[in-house]
């Protein structure tokens, strides 16, 4: 497959795939997940580990990983997309740090998991820069407490006019593919049915309906992310945003010796219309940004993954970055699921639990939701079943030709503001 055309850098490097069998009919189950990404995996992982006994199934439209979880920039870090000043105005101090301390915590737990499954995912824990170039830029950076002069975050990240920036060791570079596809195979080794080519078409309280059959459960998992509106029901849920990738043909010594980048930290900077970035495992420039538009109803198709004008802005962002002009291996992109309040969550109603919503934040904190789904499932009361996302519900995306109008205001609205910021 040409790597430009695929779903993705990270699935087209894993090889050929074999697809698992779909649905043969309808069938029962004790526990039935729609999604056989990071949320409806690593739910049905701690599910199996804590009670064996159960039968799980999980239920994929294309194959495990389809999604963002096989195609997002490979960032598993404490990020979330609330920051703790406002979920301390509206939860208190001390529920806002536990939420954070957890998905701190839940960085390392991803490490030791993919490690204990025999997981090779190029987990490489080195932190994350994010850089300022601008004296806009540097006024924000200031004013976190994560704050680095110039000199130190130019050592971690060599990139062209380097004023300052923040830097957090809560993050680690990972081939995200490698991740969901190691995991998928570690549900089944614990006893979890999973099919693919099982299409979701419904979910409704004790079922779950696909274009094969009917699973029957008690309890039923949302695990759809940006997918989610496209079920009856939860069209204004969460609005699919797409977030686009390149990645670069693998750079010399000479080149990385002075980017740096030298224990794999992430990095982005501190422009409003986020860009995000990692050195992978076989040293390429694996880097990626938003800016492609919202696209009307929520719909989302394989031809929204590519924006020529999206990828040619990120390419020229990478060049000025670091002062190069490498040759581009791949082209990608995906649907994220955005909340009105861009506020995740996880949660459990009348036999129906659901986690998502990441804002592009999800490879840890999508395991941090099927650990608290877990939980929250089996009735087990602990620490993760009280932090403030739990059963948060945002309000409703307006409906068209609102939402339309209003995210792609927004956008345009921050490319806007950063160009000016530049200038």
């Amino acid at each position: 497959m040409d790597p430009a055309l695929s779903p993705s850098f990270w699935l087209d490097s894993l090889g050929p795939l074999t697809r698992r069998p779909p649905l043969p009919g309808d069938t029962t189950a004790d526990v039935a997940v729609a999604g056989g990404g990071y949320t409806g995996l690593w739910t049905a992982y701690y599910l199996a580990v804590a009670a064996p006994h159960l039968r799980i199934v999980v239920l994929e439209a294309e194959h495990c990983g389809f999604g963002a979880s096989g195609r997002n920039g490979g960032w598993c870090s404490g990020l979330f997309p609330v920051s703790s000043t406002r979920l301390a105005r509206r939860y208190g101090a001390g529920p806002a740090e536990a939420l954070y301390r957890h998905l701190a915590d839940t960085v390392d737990e991803v490490g030791r998991v993919a490690e204990a499954e025999g997981i090779d995912c190029h987990y490489a824990k080195g932190g994350t820069v994010t850089l300022a170039r601008s004296r806009a830029q540097l006024r924000r950076a200031e004013a976190s407490p994560d704050f680095v002069d110039a000199d130190t975050a130019a050592k971690i990240c060599g990139a062209t006019g380097v004023l300052g920036g923040t830097y957090s060791p809560d993050c680690a570079a990972l081939h995200p593919a490698r991740l969901v596809r190691g995991l998928a195979e570690a549900v089944e080794r614990r006893g979890v049915t999973v099919h693919e080519d099982t299409r979701v078409i419904r979910l409704r309280r004790g079922a779950v309906e696909t274009d094969r059959g009917t699973v029957r459960a008690p309890m039923i998992v949302r695990a759809l992310e940006g997918y989610t509106p496209q079920l009856p029901g939860h069209r204004r849920d969460l609005a699919p945003v797409y977030s686009l990738m390149i990645a670069t043909a693998p750079l010399d010594p000479a080149t990385w010796e002075r980017i740096g980048l030298a224990r794999r930290e992430t990095f982005s900077d501190e422009r409003r219309l986020i860009v995000y970035g990692q050195r992978t495992a076989d040293d390429r420039l694996a880097f990626g940004g938003r800016g492609a538009p919202y696209h009307f109803g929520s719909r989302v198709r394989p031809a929204y993954d590519r924006v020529p004008a999206v990828f040619e802005a990120l390419r020229a962002t990478l060049a000025e970055m670091f002062g190069i002009d490498p040759p581009i291996a791949a082209r990608w992109g995906g649907p994220l699921g955005v909340p009105r309040d861009w506020m995740p969550s996880v949660g459990v109603h009348e036999g129906i639990a659901w986690g998502g919503g990441y804002v592009g934040d999800g490879v840890a904190a999508a395991h941090l939701a099927g650990r608290t789904l877990a939980d929250l499932i089996l009735g087990d009361l602990t620490e993760r079943t009280t932090l403030p996302w739990v059963g948060h519900r945002s309000r409703r995306w307006e409906p068209e030709p609102l939402r339309w109008l209003g995210i792609n205001a927004a956008l345009r609205a921050t490319a806007l503001r950063d160009a000016w910021e530049r200038r």
